[in-house]
């Protein structure tokens, strides 16, 4: 199936340059799969590769993952680069994992274009392969276990607009103008803020790589070019916790500027609980971790599975925290 547009060529230049040096991650070492269903003690191996370890959200699906795992009684690997900007530490933990021959590989994507040819390679190999989160450019994934995140990035927009009073200036700290997430979340955000809500600007949006400080530093640029500014928009953890820790650090009253953040973790939940941020929209990390090991158990026993698995969003702040709904999406 296509996702996007295939790039083969660009991704065989990105995966030819990779330095195939030892792996760090999450998972635990286990033997290969036999391509026929089951590891080498018989039972089925899923290697799933993420785009990240260290944030809350990736242990969250991490979490979701293994449950599901325990269930199916099937063996899985979770690994992901440090950070959200190291495409080819990814590419290269996406290679050694196919090198190991696994029943089916779960991937999601930092840069949907770098990912084909390897993917390609797994599948020669005949590895069915399943995505969450985002999906990588090209025809060989089955399925995406994820949140819509065009929809989720509407939803944040319009209870930006309601906060501030359908009027006035708000700005966009993204954390990827590359990633099928950053750009979702953020096109969802800016066209129902430009459909809806005319007398709402947009005056600017720039990238922290999801990064804390990065996006702290480019929040406090923002709030100084624009005396105005009403709202920031940060379209995932590291995006919105940056711009918390930049109000605080200039001093300015809680509520100043209305922040409505993405994803989960105690330092948003603090943030919304102190009021320094508004609210948030989370996903269902656990729900996505086990939508995808469902998913990759079906294809690798040659199982008819969904092109799309939606796994929702939800707006939280701090009058639905205890919400039975919401805290069972919410991760700490």
């Amino acid at each position: 199936m296509k996702f996007g547009k295939k790039t083969a060529f660009a991704a065989l230049v990105a995966a030819s340059a990779l330095v195939f040096a030892g792996c760090a991650g999450g998972g635990d070492v286990i033997e290969e799969g036999s391509g026929d269903g089951s590891s080498g003690d018989g039972e089925m191996y899923i290697a799933l590769v993420s785009k990240g370890f260290q944030h809350q959200f990736w242990q969250a699906v991490k979490q979701g993952a293994q449950e599901k795992a325990d269930e199916l009684g099937v063996k899985i690997t979770f690994e992901g680069p440090a950070a959200e900007t190291e495409i080819a530490q990814q590419l290269e933990m996406l290679t050694t994992a196919i090198d190991k021959n696994p029943d089916a590989i779960a991937y999601a994507a930092l840069d949907p274009e770098a990912c084909v040819a390897p993917l390609e390679q797994a599948k020669s190999k005949d590895i069915p392969v399943v995505y969450f989160d985002a999906p990588c450019d090209g025809d060989v994934g089955l399925s995406l276990s994820a949140t819509d995140s065009k929809v989720a990035g509407a939803l944040a927009a319009e209870h930006m607009a309601e906060l501030i009073g359908g009027e006035g200036e708000v700005a966009i700290v993204g954390h990827s103008n590359i990633n099928s997430t950053g750009v979702e979340r953020r096109d969802g955000f800016v066209e129902k803020i430009e459909a809806d809500y005319p007398d709402i600007e947009i005056v600017d949006i720039q990238y922290g790589d999801g990064d804390h400080l990065k996006s702290a530093d480019i929040a406090k640029t923002l709030i100084a070019a624009h005396p105005d500014l009403k709202g920031i928009y940060g379209t995932n953890e590291g995006s919105a916790i940056g711009v918390v820790n930049a109000v605080n650090e200039l001093g300015l009253e809680k509520g100043k500027i209305t922040i409505v953040g993405f994803d989960s973790g105690a330092a948003q939940i603090n943030a919304i609980k102190d009021g320094t941020m508004a609210g948030a929209i989370t996903q269902d990390p656990i729900g996505i971790g086990k939508q995808v090991v469902q998913a990759a158990y079906d294809a690798a026993n040659g199982d008819d599975v969904d092109e799309f698995y939606d796994t929702g969003s939800y707006w939280y702040d701090s009058t639905n925290l205890e919400d039975p709904k919401i805290a069972a999406v919410l991760y700490e």
